[in-house]
């Protein structure tokens, strides 16, 4: 009969300290006075641990376990052990167990003659076979590590090889006298990272080998040794978290064939929680010359921005500081005229309950210096302190009419340099009013399908008075269903709308009784007269816009797409975009397509029409293919390509790529790069044991 025995005698050093054992078996007996001998069905629980054997004799004048196996042992953490015979003390702590299999994160085989346990962390294992992969009777598993010795360092969560050979498919393939490598369950460690083989035409085939630097709980550093042919070059990577923020730097210093003399880049970033709601933020980049980025892929940016900012968020006002610097790489730009330093400063805050609305007070000032002192664009230098103030008011009729009301004020000082086509200084001041009518329509049909009609009207009057300052912050200014029903279309504070105008739209909602999800927004604006204040491409210029049909489509299944479209009178397009996504188990699916018409203001003499797409498909639990494509429709020439290849089982995942950049200018050329890469999982720090397990054919 099967019972249940607390092992008070069996333990007595444990007791005292961490309590009693817990044995369940089939027969129990005490055996000479100092000897208990459980058998049958054998179930030890202790501190965590769990043991099962067919035979335990327990000798307490040697303090010590005699088990016969199969013995399985599974710890607190989850490491399994499996032996055909043990002698450990009782803690299970010391002794020595043989014909052993040691099992870590369900991932790490260790197969052994013998393994020697000692001081409750160290297991020795003799005549070692290591491997994540799937043993299939006699056939040697996809790859495999055998060694003389290993040590497991259960605190430390490392593993320590001698005289080791790895062997693919049974082959040897190359001798290590030592060797040290993390456990499956080790989130970080030091240690080399999976390298990377790279070809490119500009740098030849190359290897990256990642070293990870473990710091401290913090921080961490990971160099990166990149050598091929052409280049000889060491990438960085810094992350440090502090009790208030955390930064990361990347940075890499080359000396290669394509340019005479050493190249180097640095991006870095942060954010830190200065205390009252305030937190500061900062992002530099650097670069050595305007090809580097794109010769070693590391970034596609063709204009750096290094800033600086400081942020608070309230519920009821607005803290902000922004200071920044530009670094175009493009080659019809120069530094010295982009502006190359942006700086803003503004505070805004919101009163309830004025006149039964809200007041909207904002104080701001704004600075673009250039370097160059020429007359006109190439020079100009421009800052601008201003207030505002904006009183709305919301209301419902009974008729179920919603009325808002705005009115406002604004008035900046502009001092100009540099640009003798303005004057020096002087003040613009703006006043507007507008009021908004919307009358909703909702219905339910009988399936619980519901829909939303929303027509609204927006009537709108503001002037300038004083200067007609430069634009330096609204130039790409454009008509969307955001700004449709807005009393000023210009993103920035250099630009304002004038006269009277009229926007009418037409919103429809409809949520699906399965999830669906879709809008559609219908509309268009007439003014009073053309102020001139916009492009002829951004759909707002004249004294009639363009009309503007835009919508979305939502699914529970992933599937997403959303357009807009801008078309005069006589249905010509001026603008279209429309961007589709689906994402689910098996498919990740992001496409947009974008065409623009030819407008000199925007330095765009040509129409624009790009298509791109990027999509990873999982072809089978393995197996994945991922690739992606820009290509320019309006002169028939693709701008980049990718394609790339992921084989994944539960001991090795393999990584094969391949990339084409078409685009070229004076620095840069097109170029191809090819990158493989093998990482051996139950290996590989934090690395998932989910993936698909390898058949065993019969």
């Amino acid at each position: 009969m099967r019972f249940l025995l607390v092992l008070f005698l069996l333990l007595p050093v444990t007791l005292h300290a961490q309590g009693a054992a817990t044995l369940v078996a089939d027969d129990v007996a005490i055996v000479g006075g100092d000897q208990l001998v459980a058998s049958g069905n054998i179930e030890v629980f202790y501190d965590g641990t769990r043991l099962s054997a067919a035979r335990i004799v327990f000798d307490q004048s040697t303090d010590r376990l005699a088990i016969s196996g199969p013995i399985f042992i599974q710890s607190a953490d989850g490491t399994l052990l499996t032996a055909d015979q043990a002698s450990l003390d009782p803690k299970l702590e010391n002794g020595i167990l043989q014909g052993a299999r040691l099992v870590l994160d369900q991932q790490l085989q260790l197969a052994a003659n013998q393994i020697d346990r000692a001081e409750g962390r160290y297991s020795q294992l003799y005549k070692v076979a290591v491997t994540s992969c799937q043993v299939c009777g006699t056939r040697a598993p996809l790859w495999q590590i055998r060694a003389e010795k290993v040590v497991h360092d259960q605190e430390a969560r490392q593993l320590y090889f001698t005289n080791t050979q790895f062997l693919i498919r049974g082959t040897p393939v190359f001798w290590l006298p030592q060797m040290r490598l993390p456990d499956p369950t080790l989130d970080r460690a030091t240690g080399l990272l999976i390298p990377q083989l790279r070809n490119t035409d500009q740098l030849g085939v190359g290897l990256k080998l990642p070293y990870f630097i473990a710091l401290g709980d913090s921080r961490d550093l990971r160099l990166t040794p990149y050598v091929s042919r052409e280049t000889t070059t060491l990438e960085a990577r810094y992350r440090q978290a502090f009790l208030t923020g955390d930064i990361e730097i990347r940075a890499a210093i080359s000396n290669d064939t394509l340019v005479q003399a050493p190249r180097s880049y640095l991006f870095a970033e942060g954010t830190f929680d200065l205390g009252h709601d305030y937190q500061l933020g900062f992002d530099i980049e650097a670069v050595s010359d305007s090809a580097y980025l794109l010769d070693y892929g590391y970034s596609e940016k063709d204009r750096l921005d290094s800033s600086v900012s400081v942020i608070r968020v309230r519920d009821y006002d607005l803290t902000q500081i922004d200071l920044t610097y530009y670094q175009t790489l493009r080659d019809d730009e120069e530094n010295a005229s982009l502006p190359p330093i942006v700086g803003n400063i503004s505070y805004e805050r919101r009163l309830t309950d004025i006149a039964g609305g809200a007041l909207t007070l904002k104080t701001s000032a704004d600075t673009a210096y250039r370097y160059s002192t020429d007359d006109g664009d190439a020079g100009r230098d421009v800052s601008r302190f201003g207030v505002q103030g904006e009183w709305t008011r919301d209301w419902i009729t009974a008729s179920g009419l919603v009325v808002k009301a705005q009115a406002g004020l604004r008035s900046d000082f502009y001092n100009i340099e540099n640009d003798t086509s303005y004057g020096q200084n002087g003040v613009r001041t703006v006043p507007h009013l507008a009021f908004t009518l919307r009358y909703p329509l909702a219905a339910r049909a009988a399936n619980g399908t519901q829909h939303l009609l929303e027509p609204t009207i927006a009537l709108a009057w503001s002037d300038s008075f004083g200067i007609t300052p430069p634009n330096e912050d609204s130039t790409r200014a454009e008509l969307d269903q955001a700004n449709l029903l807005a009393t000023s279309r210009f993103s920035g504070d250099d630009a304002v709308e004038t006269g009277t105008r009229m926007a009418f739209g037409l919103r429809w909602t409809r949520l699906g009784a399965g999830g669906n999800a879709s809008t559609l927004t219908f509309g268009r604006v007439h003014r009073d007269r053309d102020d001139g204040a916009f492009n002829a491409s951004s759909g707002l210029d004249g004294v009639t816009s363009d009309w503007l049909l835009a919508g979305q489509f939502t699914s529970p299944d992933g599937f997403r797409i959303d357009g807009r479209t801008l078309f005069d009178d006589d249905a010509d397009l001026t603008r279209a975009a429309t961007r589709f996504s689906w994402d689910n188990d098996w498919i990740d699916l992001a496409a947009a397509y974008i065409w623009q018409a030819p407008d000199a203001t925007e330095s765009r003499p040509d129409e624009v029409s790009e298509f791109t797409l990027d999509t990873n498909i999982q072809l089978n639990p393995s197996w994945s293919v991922n690739l992606g494509t820009r290509y320019d429709l309006a002169n028939d020439t693709p701008a980049r390509a990718t394609l790339g290849a992921q084989y994944t089982n539960e001991c090795v995942k393999v990584d094969l790529s391949i990339a084409r950049r078409y685009t070229s200018s004076t620095t840069v050329d097109p170029s191809t790069s090819y990158g493989v890469s093998v990482s051996l999982n139950g290996f590989s720090a934090g690395r998932s044991g989910a993936a698909p397990k390898a058949a065993c054919s019969q």
